[in-house]
């Protein structure tokens, strides 16, 4: 078989996996939702200000409008959202997704065809193992 072949049957295995699964459902569980959220608020803001203009003109200081404050918003939700992302993203996502891909590049010489003999240990073993490669990097 050639090393093409064994490659293309590792990742399929890999794909098939229960922890490549729950990495999977982890980033739906948060993105789908925030990107719902932000859906929403973005068309509320466009629909207001379609067929609301009267209250998003209305000032709120000097000449400070409430559709200029919900605008500005707009950027923060932007920026916050980006933010919350990547705290999660390397608090919970990143270390799932470097323990399936140390998994699989340490198991090179392995047979995966058998998705379902991965050991319960192995995230652990590669999270620790993660973990004290970035203590060495500091």
């Amino acid at each position: 078989m050639s090393n093409d072949a064994q490659l293309g049957e590792r990742y399929i295995a890999v794909q098939e996996s229960a922890e490549f699964a729950d990495l999977r459902r982890s980033f739906r569980r948060f993105v789908f939702p925030v990107t719902a959220f932000f859906l929403a608020w973005y068309f509320a803001y466009v629909l207001l200000s379609i067929f609301a203009s009267e209250f998003m003109g209305t000032k709120i200081a000097g000449n400070i409008t409430i559709g200029l404050l919900f605008g500005l918003l707009q950027f923060v939700t932007t920026f916050a959202i980006t933010f919350v992302y990547a705290r999660w993203a390397n608090k919970t996502f990143d270390p799932k997704a470097d323990a399936v891909g140390a998994m699989m590049d340490s198991r090179s010489d392995h047979d995966f065809s058998d998705s379902g003999d991965w050991a319960p240990g192995d995230i652990d073993r590669a999270l620790e193992a993660e973990r004290l490669d970035d203590q060495d990097r500091k």
